[in-house]
């Protein structure tokens, strides 16, 4: 198994979220983040946004990973969770 759900509270978005887990009695913290892609802010028409989404996953910062991948709020903004990446990592 590589991954867990864990329910945390709502944050505000662009916040970071660190939590600590044990594995066989190692402790690791894992950093998480939340960013909302707003298509009107890119200028994209609607059949773009896919190419939009693409390029803002791949231009982001390297020493973190896309976890997920929200479903669009009423503004039309998609929420992108990104979990940082570590060497040594059991995760």
């Amino acid at each position: 198994m590589r991954e867990i759900v864990v329910l945390i509270p709502d944050i505000e978005v662009e916040q970071n979220v660190e939590i600590e887990v044990r594995i066989n009695g190692r402790k690791r913290t894992i950093q998480y983040k939340v960013e909302l892609l707003s298509f009107e802010e890119k200028g994209a028409p609607a059949i773009d946004k896919i190419t939009v989404l693409k390029h803002k996953i791949a231009e982001y910062e390297k020493d973190w990973e896309l976890v997920e991948i929200g479903a669009p709020d009423i503004h039309n903004k998609i929420p992108l969770m990104f979990r940082k990446k570590r060497a040594d990592s059991l995760v």
